[in-house]
């Protein structure tokens, strides 16, 4: 009904946007950007809406009537001031992402300096906000927009480019406006889990997004395996119903948040057998949210060695924790058991503590706990099951497991490139086989290593080594993929994440890309050296290049980790065959070779330029 009265009434709705613009009668929505790795809130978009009975209660309807009525800088500037003015009111954490409209840097009243005025009135600073562009209507004069967010980033804004993929320009915006982050259109993320398509072209684009520095943003994610597989594929940053809807007032973390975390239940796993977080969780009484700080403070004054104080709401679900040093402080002051004394324990908690799983693997609590940055050794963090208060971990006895798995690693890693040994990727190898789950092992072998080692001499050839293995590490999914050195210039990796074969091919790309450097300038003319063969006569060795034997572990076709190496090793053998860099694949029914030659590689880079432009 209200498209209808947008397209029939026009003198009425020039004057109910008369009206809203007057009377500022607009509400400011916020949702949550989330961090798909970490699982914490990274910032919040800001969004607005007419009034709610209103004709002009939708954004489509209410900045197409400014438009045609040339009111749209008007609208965009009311509409910064008020989402500026809610986001300060309420003390939202992280950044503010404010909707701009392109159109409204050309428009003849736009003056610079409006939105650093808003910042300013209500105690924020440019540093705190990402400018978003919209795509909701064309953009022709791409210098002049650029130069208008040239200055927005003379001012300390960050840029980013909203519903990349939808509009009339979003691919040009971003190649001309080097964005610092880039949002995907939500029609590329709803069903991405079950259309591939959706999944290349996602790729591609995060692809080009890493290469050029820039974060990504998934729009409209609703669903868990939305969620999955867009963490999986690289994308940095989530927004959608499946973290929180928008909101007047929206939520500050996110209690469930090791469902934001790779989990053995779910297609990630870890490399390696490791004991769970519910290793670290002590029983700890915990108190509700209204409980009076009069009484936290009387709890922790009869138990001396109570550090910490869980705050847990409806259902056993966690909301928050009391530290006893920052609590102490409070009500131990000259007044401040008076001043507060009745008041309810969740004005005084920290509202966003450290929230996990019990049967989270530790690794990942360090990493989370590394990320953070702000924890010290006797910090605690909240134990759960399911998502209901379980406990309470400390950061000291998780550094005392870590050190013993570091002490374990260190026995077994290689000592040039400090990568598991054989030992840890036979057990890891034996674990997938017995857990049933689909896996690629893929043995990668050197060529013409020896001769450049015999050359060079071995410190040249210990820095092929180390830089061999560092591409590997950032190849794989760190979260899902094994890496391990079995000795000198043989590697395995073991895939379980997406894309496996898109990663081999870039890990043979980078490596050809790269590994001329190790040669002396003569040398890198001829493409290889002279040096003595195995017979002890002069030969030409060319440039090393990398063979990849990838062996397909699925259906129950290996029962142990001696067969995969024995069909591993049997394919790198026919991949060493052929000249050059090459990736052989078996898979136990059929064999397919895949060549990667430098025309391929150039049709590869001239179709990632192409979409830039």
């Amino acid at each position: 009904m209200a498209q209808n009265v947008v397209e029939d009434d026009p003198d009425m709705l020039t004057e109910i946007l008369h009206d809203i613009l007057v009377g500022e009668q607009l509400t400011a929505l916020f949702q949550p950007i989330v961090d798909l790795k970490g699982g914490g809130i990274v910032g919040y978009e800001s969004l607005v809406r007419g009034p709610s009975n209103s004709p002009l209660h939708s954004p489509s309807n209410l900045f197409s009537v400014a438009a045609r009525c040339g009111r749209l800088l008007e609208l965009d500037l009311l509409c910064r001031e008020v989402n500026i003015r809610a986001f300060a009111r309420q003390g939202l954490p992280g950044r503010l992402f404010l909707n701009v409209n392109p159109s409204s840097l050309l428009e003849p009243g736009f003056r610079a300096g409006f939105t650093r005025q808003f910042l300013h009135q209500h105690g924020l600073s440019p540093q705190q906000v990402v400018i978003e562009l919209t795509e909701h209507y064309p953009v022709d004069d791409f210098e002049v927009t650029r130069q208008g967010v040239a200055h927005y980033r003379d001012m300390g804004f960050a840029v980013a480019i909203d519903d990349l993929g939808a509009g009339y320009s979003g691919l040009r915006l971003w190649s001309e406006l080097q964005p610092d982050f880039v949002k995907f259109d939500r029609h590329f993320i709803q069903g991405i889990h079950g259309d591939e398509n959706k999944a290349r072209f996602i790729r591609s684009l995060q692809e080009i997004a890493h290469e050029l520095g820039c974060k990504t943003i998934a729009e409209g994610v609703e669903t868990d395996e939305e969620y999955r597989l867009v963490g999986g594929i690289g994308v940095s940053l989530g927004q959608g119903y499946y973290f929180a809807r928008p909101s007047v007032a929206p939520p500050r973390h996110l209690h469930s948040l090791q469902r934001l975390q790779p989990t053995r239940e779910n297609t990630c796993y870890l490399p390696r057998r490791t004991k769970t977080v519910e290793c670290l969780a002590q029983t700890m009484p915990a108190v509700e949210p209204q409980v009076k700080v009069a009484e936290v403070g009387d709890m922790f004054s009869s138990m001396a060695n109570l550090k910490t104080l869980p705050v847990v709401g409806e259902g056993d679900i966690p909301v928050g924790i009391v530290h006893r040093n920052t609590f102490m402080e409070i009500i131990g002051s000259r007044y401040g058991r008076d001043l507060y004394g009745r008041e309810p324990i969740v004005k005084f908690m920290d509202a966003e503590p450290l929230v996990i799983d019990k049967n989270q693997p530790i690794e990942i609590l360090s990493q989370l706990i590394t990320s953070a940055g702000n924890f010290n050794a006797l910090d605690h963090f909240i134990v759960t099951d399911k998502g209901l208060y379980a406990g309470i971990g400390t950061v000291m006895d998780l550094l005392r497991e870590i050190t013993d798995l570091q002490i374990k690693h260190a026995r077994h890693a290689n000592p040039l490139t400090l990568l598991p040994g054989n030992v840890p990727l036979n057990e890891h190898i034996d674990m997938l086989l017995e857990e049933g789950g689909e896996f690629v092992a893929c043995y990668c072998d050197l060529d013409n290593f020896k001769p450049f080692n015999d050359y060079y001499g071995y410190g040249r050839g210990d820095q092929v080594l180390r830089f061999f293995s560092r591409l590997l590490v950032e190849t794989v999914d760190s979260q899902c993929d094994f890496v391990g050195h079995i000795g000198g210039d043989d590697f395995m990796v073991v895939f379980q994440s997406g894309y496996w074969l898109e990663r081999c091919q870039s890990l043979i790309k980078n490596f050809d890309r790269d590994v001329a450097a190790y040669y002396d300038p003569k040398d890198r003319l001829k493409n290889g050296l002279w040096s003595e063969s195995r017979t002890g006569l002069p030969t030409f060795f060319p440039v090393i290049s990398l063979s990849i034997g990838a062996t397909v572990a699925a259906d129950g076709n290996f029962s142990s980790c001696h067969q995969i190496a024995a069909a591993a090793t049997e394919v790198k053998r026919q991949a060493k065959k052929q000249q050059g860099s090459v990736l052989c694949i078996d898979r136990r029914n059929e064999k397919q070779t895949f060549k990667v030659s430098c025309d391929e590689l150039s049709a590869t880079l001239m179709k990632a330029n192409e979409r830039l432009v």
